[in-house]
């Protein structure tokens, strides 16, 4: 499917558990800011779509689009707090590095053929240090799911 075709992919990144009033947003070319689709409880959800458009020279589907950063072969999405998320008055000025290596040519062709499924990662928000996460998060994980949150 992704042979030389283009198709447009959501994408959710849930953050979990974030500390108390910092303000997150997703990075969207070098000064854009993308905020929560939704605020929960103990969540922050950020939902945004991507293009797939062929493959790198490793087998892995290229990804572009105003959310992706980085080289082709190796793509992330920031996830800034704090002053980088447009936060006046905080100490906060941090980003976390979303990989998105994890996700298979085979895992977009099974999104692309399944009416309303998108890719889904999450990770926790708060960081060691009680502050919101920051650097590249290694633990995470994608996954498709259907329309429904989980």
């Amino acid at each position: 499917m992704l042979a030389g075709a283009q198709a447009e992919l959501t994408l959710r990144i849930v953050v979990r558990r974030p500390p108390p009033g910092v303000t997150f947003a997703v990075q969207r070319g070098s000064v854009e800011l993308l905020p929560p689709s939704a605020n929960l409880p103990d969540a922050l959800v950020f939902d945004f779509t991507v293009r797939a458009n062929g493959v790198t020279s490793g087998g892995q589907p290229r990804f572009l689009g105003p959310c992706t950063q980085g080289p082709p072969t190796a793509r992330f999405v920031y996830v800034n707090s704090g002053h980088r998320a447009g936060q006046a008055g905080t100490r906060w000025d941090r980003r976390a590095k979303i990989p998105l290596a994890g996700i298979t040519t085979q895992m977009v062709g099974e999104v692309l053929e399944t009416p309303g499924a998108r890719l889904e990662t999450e990770f926790e928000g708060t960081g060691k240090d009680g502050g919101p996460t920051c650097a590249t998060v290694k633990s995470i994980v994608w996954r498709m799911v259907g329309t429904t949150m989980r």
